[in-house]
């Protein structure tokens, strides 16, 4: 019988020590980024064709993900840009900034630089 005690109570001794470890695992990571990107095109149809499929594909192979793209938007409060906007979505800061310092995204930029003025900000996630 009181081998029955010492098995139950090191069982959820175990189970208390592994809830703690995963929580602390998740207050150690890193929250996610979003980007947002006000694009004033000059030369949309060149824009599409030559400069986002670049862009779009320098974006996944960084890690990153286009949450939303468009012109358009719909005013909630205040006057709405009148411009593009992207909406992209990173795991951390790291990922977005070694993602701007990669060779993809000089080569992409270069392009959409003829086409475009870009103004975009990065914010941290709240913790999930």
């Amino acid at each position: 019988m009181k081998a029955k005690y010492t098995v139950t109570l090191s069982m959820l001794a175990g189970v208390a020590i592994g809830a703690v470890a995963v929580q602390g695992l998740h207050a150690q990571s890193k929250p996610p980024v979003y980007v947002v990107a006000e694009i004033d095109v000059s030369n949309l149809d060149s824009y599409v064709k030559e400069y986002a499929p670049l862009a779009q594909a320098a974006i996944k192979a960084g890690g990153g993900r286009l949450l939303a793209v468009g012109q358009g938007a719909m005013s909630v409060e205040g006057t709405p840009p009148a411009k593009r906007i992207a909406i992209q979505q990173w795991a951390n800061m790291d990922q977005f900034n070694a993602y701007r310092k990669s060779a993809d995204f000089a080569k992409a930029r270069e392009i959409g630089n003829k086409y475009a003025k870009f103004r975009s900000w990065a914010i941290e996630g709240l913790p999930q």
